[in-house]
């Protein structure tokens, strides 16, 4: 969209800028020699009939920074003004992401046949204001060479990118882009009785209370995003695939339901103090709460990758608000998104058994979103003197994961070799059932066990489009609890060999985050475009370290010299058998054994132990007869019948 200033349109933004538009207050300059030199160079006039949608630049004049420190700052005079948050957010910076625009060249080189519509949706969520003005204006595609020559869709996910949303009854059923926007000039905000003079003053819109502005259904538009598969040749299969639905992760979790939180909750934090909303008005009332808007995400890699190329991406902002996106971002993902344990179980058969428990903090999967990222949970033992005695999840020199499988690295409920490594991820597959990073090939699911968020059921109405996929779902450790789902978290077991040794052990268990691991690039480096070509240029000279974010150690565990263990079968007995009312005690049972009850034809019936003491009860089923107990801990099973009569 382009604009041009005129005099006029200057010396009457001066005029407006210099003088109160209230009745009742006095005229005054609010603005200081600095702002009104930005604004002569900057200020756009307000929208004429020809336009839906403002630029975020629009915006910054009232609620960007305020240099008398009034407005838009905290109860302690802390800057939290909303555009410069947004502004290197990943939200922000959407439109010019240059990983999107290599990912948005890898597909139309693929498939070429399909460029103009390839483009045409990746540009609804990443340029949203830019695709929707040309779509009512009678475009029937919207491209990256329209993008290049757009300011509105260069904005990114701006301002009026969420604040055009219109509440609807289908708002929360409208997924990949599908973006209901009000057309009428009207905006609206989590607050009720807004002024309304300024902003129809300074850039033509009305701006309106809006509820659902606080709601997650307004997140569901781009965060859930289906598209259509294709074969090898382009050919249409008929089939859907999810690529992406946090929104839906979110629905199937006790976040909405029991938590009583919203997307917003973590990702535009409250700050309760009232805040004034925009600067100049010193009458202006505080609102509270206020949500901030530095949306808090997980892709700090590419937001410091940006930074690091903002010239030759033209992106205009201040370092100092990069750093403050990272730090909101690593103090998102380092203390809101997991908690990691390490347990130590027992010694025996030369062995030493452990346990990391991940659990997700998340009111979605973790990780979430784009399919590229990916956890890597690490659990390393070292002896004394620094030598490791075991070792998995490591990394090697390019950022990748040791030994793993060249495909993709299976899910894992018991890891006794260092060349296995737990890696919590959504890998796709095309229609021949190989892995493949075309998102327009992806066909379907080859293994998902990102960790689902507590309360997360097979159940629910929307786990057809954020099921659990592979060996995961078979793990009864995974998002389960005695046999009961929802727990929202993992429970690797390690079988440390020993090798004969003998003495203190300390045991470490890290997280690590990676946004791009570098096997998601290996079929774009096969192909060559500007676009491509000049992520990947970027991508080689960025910092790729995976980014700790959970960490736990076990200090000084000893290892007994000689001491063979009890096994399974000797440390386990069962009574009363038979039983007379159904009660089976378990006595001995170690920490994190599976049970599992099964009839004499096979059929398994509930299994749920409650824990007496230092036993643990089990209810038979209701009918008299025999029936077996199928025993798991560390690799070893053992088959016990009881008998249930009257």
């Amino acid at each position: 969209m382009k604009n041009h200033l005129t005099v006029l349109s200057v010396l009457f933004v001066l005029v407006i800028l210099l003088r109160s538009p209230f009745p009742g207050h006095t005229s005054k300059a609010f603005h200081s020699a600095e702002e009104i030199s930005f604004y002569k160079a900057h200020y756009l006039p307000p929208l004429d009939s020809g336009q839906y949608f403002s630029l975020p630049q629009n915006c910054r004049g009232c609620h960007g920074f305020d240099s008398l420190g009034l407005a838009n700052v905290d109860i302690n005079g802390m800057d939290i003004n909303l555009y410069d948050d947004w502004e290197t957010s990943m939200m922000g910076l959407a439109g010019v992401d240059p990983f999107w625009k290599a990912k948005v060249s890898h597909e139309i080189l693929v498939d070429t046949a399909h460029s103009l519509e390839l483009q045409t949706l990746c540009t609804k969520c990443h340029a949203p204001l830019g695709h929707y003005t040309a779509m009512y204006k009678g475009q029937t595609h919207y491209t990256m060479a329209d993008l290049a020559l757009d300011s509105l869709g260069q904005s990114g996910v701006s301002c009026h990118s969420c604040h055009g949303i219109k509440d609807s009854s289908i708002l929360g059923s409208l997924f990949t882009g599908q973006i209901p926007y009000d057309t009428n000039r009207i905006v609206y905000g989590p607050f009720t009785q807004p002024m309304t003079g300024p902003m129809q003053l300074y850039v033509g819109l009305t701006p309106m209370f809006g509820a659902h502005l606080g709601e997650s259904r307004a997140c569901s538009p781009c965060h859930t995003l289906i598209s259509n598969s294709v074969d090898l040749s382009g050919n249409p299969t008929g089939n859907t695939f999810v690529e992406q639905a946090t929104y839906h992760e979110y629905l199937n979790s006790d976040y909405p339901t029991v938590e009583l939180l919203t997307c917003q909750s973590c990702h535009m934090p409250k700050v309760e103090d009232p805040v004034k909303i925009a600067n100049g008005y010193t009458a202006l009332p505080g609102r509270t709460p206020f949500n901030l808007h530095s949306f808090a995400g997980a892709n700090s890699f590419m937001v410091q990758l940006i930074k690091d190329n903002k010239t030759s991406l033209g992106v205009d902002a201040a370092d100092r608000n990069f750093d403050s996106t990272l730090a909101a971002n690593t103090q998102l993902l380092k203390y809101q998104t997991l908690d990691l344990y390490a347990h130590y179980d027992s010694t025996g058969q030369d062995t030493a058994y452990f346990r990391a428990q991940v659990v997700n903090k998340a009111g979605h999967k973790f990780p979430s979103g784009y399919p590229s990222r990916r956890a890597v949970l690490q659990f390393i033992a070292l002896k004394p003197n620094g030598d490791t005695l075991f070792a998995s999840g490591l990394f090697d020199n390019n950022y990748e994961v040791q030994n793993i499988s060249p495909v993709f690295e299976n899910h894992h409920n018991i890891i006794d070799q260092s060349s296995q490594s737990q890696i919590y991820e959504m890998v796709m597959g095309d229609v021949n059932g190989n892995f493949t990073t075309v998102l327009e090939r992806a066909n379907t699911h080859l293994k998902d066990n990102r960790i689902p968020p507590k309360g997360f059921s097979t159940l629910h109405p929307a786990y057809d489009t954020c099921a659990i996929v592979g060996d995961a779902l078979a793990d009864a450790d995974f998002n389960k609890i005695s046999g009961v789902e929802g727990s929202g978290q993992d429970i690797v077991h390690y079988h440390v060999p020993l090798h004969g040794y003998s003495g203190p052990l300390t045991v470490m268990v890290h997280v690590f985050y990676q946004t791009l691991p570098p096997g998601f690039l290996s079929e774009m480096q096969n192909y060559s475009s500007a676009a491509i070509d000049t992520f990947l240029s970027m991508y080689a000279a960025a910092n790729r370290n995976p980014l700790l974010i959970r960490a736990d150690t076990l200090n000084n565990i000893m290892i007994p010299v000689g001491l063979p263990g009890l096994s399974l079968a000797e440390a386990i007995s069962i009574g009363p058998n038979p039983s007379h009312d159904g009660r089976v005690y378990l006595h001995g049972l170690p920490e994190g054994a599976l049970v599992e009850g099964y009839t004499p034809t096979g059929q398994r019936f509930s299994c749920t132990l409650q824990r007496i003491g230092k036993s643990h009860l089990i209810r038979l089923p209701e009918q008299n007869g025999l029936y077996y107990l199928v025993i798991r801990k560390d690799g070893q099973k053992i088959i016990r019948k009881v008998v249930r009569t009257q």
